[in-house]
């Protein structure tokens, strides 16, 4: 009876012959716009380093999310994605309250949505620290990702974030405030 069994369940699945397609190249993933990638920051950075036989023996570079929430932060990596938001924004003071260094040109980081599934590479080509009542229209449009009203939109997205931040110590949001502005490049995927 074992027997008949092992050959009626040898049979039944032998008869499942599902095509199997074949895997993907790099290319075609990004042709077929396949970066609803969902992978791991691991698994992007060898994406990444197989078709940049320079990057290969570099260490696989810090992945982190932008904001503090899911809606914002899977918003803002889909933006990086698409190659609309080239520019973050950090308080100066929250560098230094954590002893954090300051970003740097050159760096290289994967943003990942909130739930750490890699979506983009990004390359930092100028780090410059700017009171908030100086930050121009400009810059403003690089870091949200949009042209519509963007700086009056930065002014009270950031205004509003780093008030969060500064109420745990105590203090309050000044138009002098230092705000550490990170233009970047997205260099993965292409």
């Amino acid at each position: 009876m074992k027997y008949l069994m092992l050959v009626l369940c040898l049979a039944l699945t032998s008869c499942k012959t599902e095509k199997k397609p074949k895997p993907e190249t790099i290319a075609e993933k990004q042709k077929n716009n396949q970066n609803e990638y969902g992978i791991s920051p691991s698994a992007m950075w060898k994406d990444y380093t197989e078709s940049n036989p320079r990057a290969e023996n570099e260490q696989i570079p810090e992945s982190d999310f932008f904001h503090n929430n899911r809606e914002d932060a899977n918003r803002l990596a889909e933006l990086t994605l698409k190659g609309k938001k080239k520019a973050s924004s950090g308080l100066y003071r929250l560098y230094k309250q954590y002893n954090v260094d300051l970003p740097s040109v050159g760096a290289i980081q994967i943003i990942t949505d909130f739930d750490g599934k890699a979506k983009a590479i990004i390359k930092n080509v100028s780090v410059d620290t700017i009171p908030f009542n100086k930050i121009s229209k400009e810059y403003a449009e690089l870091d949200m990702g949009t042209d519509i009203e963007p700086l009056k939109k930065w002014k009270k997205a950031h205004w509003d974030f780093f008030e969060n931040f500064l109420k745990e110590s105590g203090e309050k949001p000044t138009e002098e405030m230092l705000i550490v502005c990170v233009r970047f490049e997205k260099v993965w995927p292409k």
